[in-house]
């Protein structure tokens, strides 16, 4: 049995209405999970609970064996740094610096460098120098996906990694997240609203009436 990456025990949260409650999972290394659910279901909270940055009202999140909110401030911030790779809606680039600028930021601080075979299986290779503000919000998704995996990451969590991209390009995204996590036995995390986008992934969970159900699971 690979090590278990995420855990998740009772989680609960809340904020002026109930959005989930009991949810419990596991997710191995080089495993893919998605949850599926309408917009205000509660999945971007659940995501933000199992990357460290929402408290949950009431279970354990724990990643790499460890309770996420029983460590320290800096054990946290090296956990963001060098373990963790987080692709938000919001693409968070600078706009005033070229896409390998971007890049480079991301590598320096985790002691990295550009992977530039990452830069040709996301397509991105010909527009790299180019402004961010140049770049259509396509190709700046692949910018911010290739920041966050030339970190290396050993977790990978995803917030509607294929949400703004057509179909073709979707995929092309998604082949090379989970290229990534087989080759280098990360895990990724993603939430999507697209149900073609979960079946890809080994594990596919739907969040609905504040409960966590697994559709499907794929078993090796």
């Amino acid at each position: 049995m690979s090590p278990i990456v995420i855990e998740a025990v009772d989680l609960a949260h809340q904020f002026d209405y109930p959005l989930y409650s009991d949810v419990s999972f596991t997710l191995n290394e080089a495993q893919s999970m998605a949850v599926v659910g309408r917009s205000g279901s509660g999945k971007s909270t659940l995501l933000h609970t199992l990357s460290t940055f929402l408290r949950p009202n009431a279970g354990t999140a724990k990643l790499f064996g460890q309770d996420i909110y029983m460590q320290k401030s800096d054990e946290v911030t090296k956990l963001r740094r060098y373990d963790m790779g987080i692709i938000f809606q919001a693409h968070y680039l600078f706009k005033g610096m070229s896409g390998r600028e971007n890049i480079a930021i991301a590598s320096l601080l985790a002691n990295e460098v550009i992977d530039t075979t990452l830069l040709e299986q996301l397509e991105i290779e010909n527009v790299i120098d180019q402004k961010i503000g140049d770049l259509s919000g396509g190709q700046q998704q692949r910018v911010s996906i290739a920041r966050v995996l030339s970190k290396h990451p050993r977790v990978i969590f995803a917030d509607e990694p294929t949400g703004n991209l057509d179909s073709e390009t979707a995929l092309l995204v998604m082949q090379v997240l989970l290229d990534y996590i087989h080759s280098t036995k990360a895990a990724l995390f993603l939430v999507t609203h697209d149900d073609n986008i979960a079946k890809l992934c080994d594990k596919n969970y739907r969040l609905e009436e504040q409960t966590l159900s697994l559709v499907k699971e794929n078993i090796f």
